[in-house]
């Protein structure tokens, strides 16, 4: 049993993940992700996800790592080293993926897009464009010749929002939500109804880009927490997959195992 761990600026997604040739993500649990937490704390919190699943820690055969939050990896690799007694694999620069990176700088790739980018190619093929809207909004194109030739980063929808409360004097946080109509009546639905369409609208016209300067057809994946609230609300997405980066990292691994 694999255990994927993507640690990412708001929240930490752990996923148990089997050995077949494509992954079958089983047990999924979700964290905050807080700087100030210990590795005995981290710890913790891995054993009771995994006893509330029917599992113990020597259940887990391996461990990998997909992490953009460098300041919380000394103690969470830490936990995971005291308490499941593994080294975990770290997803970052030379290790295998399968893909070449034809970016300016390949290090900057972060490590949850690269897994993205992974298990995007490695279970729907290319050319494809995956879409992950988590704290930040990314796009990252790989071609039929297995290269991720381009990325694209916007704000995140929920990053939008606290910019939005936080830089004015008056509007009240909100719920992130699809709204019922565009015709809003209160502060609250305005700014629900304002944030959804602008955000779907810059979707689609990203997406219209890519076509017009690729200049060829190519799926796209859509991944991360918030992209559950457009797959149906477009014709530009055509595959909402949630569990991509655990699929990703779960390639990356046996690559590199």
């Amino acid at each position: 049993m694999l255990l994927a761990i993507d640690i990412g600026n708001t929240n930490i997604n752990i996923g148990v993940v089997d050995g077949s040739p494509i992954a079958t993500v089983g047990e999924s649990w979700r964290i905050t992700t807080k700087t100030a937490r210990t590795s005995d704390e981290y710890g913790l919190l891995l054993v009771q996800f995994l006893r509330s699943a029917g599992y113990g820690p020597h259940d887990v055969e391996d461990v990998i790592i997909a992490s953009v939050v460098p300041q919380i990896m000394h103690s969470f690799r830490s936990s995971i080293i005291k308490f499941l007694e593994i080294d975990p694999m770290v997803v970052g620069p030379g290790i295998k993926s399968g893909l070449s990176i034809r970016l300016d700088d390949p290090k900057s790739l972060g490590a949850d897009c690269l897994a993205d980018c992974v298990g995007a190619y490695g279970v729907y093929g290319g050319p494809v464009l995956v879409a992950d809207f988590g704290t930040a909004t990314t796009f990252n194109y790989i071609d039929a010749d297995k290269a991720i030739i381009s990325g694209l980063i916007s704000p995140g929808l929920q990053t939008s929002v606290s910019s939005l409360v936080s830089g004015t004097a008056q509007l009240p946080e909100v719920e992130i939500t699809r709204p019922d109509s565009i015709l809003a009546k209160g502060t609250k639905t305005a700014m629900q109804a304002g944030l959804y369409y602008n955000f779907l609208g810059g979707i689609e016209r990203t997406v219209k880009q890519f076509r017009h300067e690729i200049g060829q057809d190519f799926k796209v994946i859509a991944t991360g927490g918030l992209g559950s609230l457009f797959k149906n609300d477009t014709d530009v997405i055509d595959i909402y997959d949630p569990e991509l980066i655990f699929k990703g990292m779960a390639i990356i691994y046996r690559l590199n195992a």
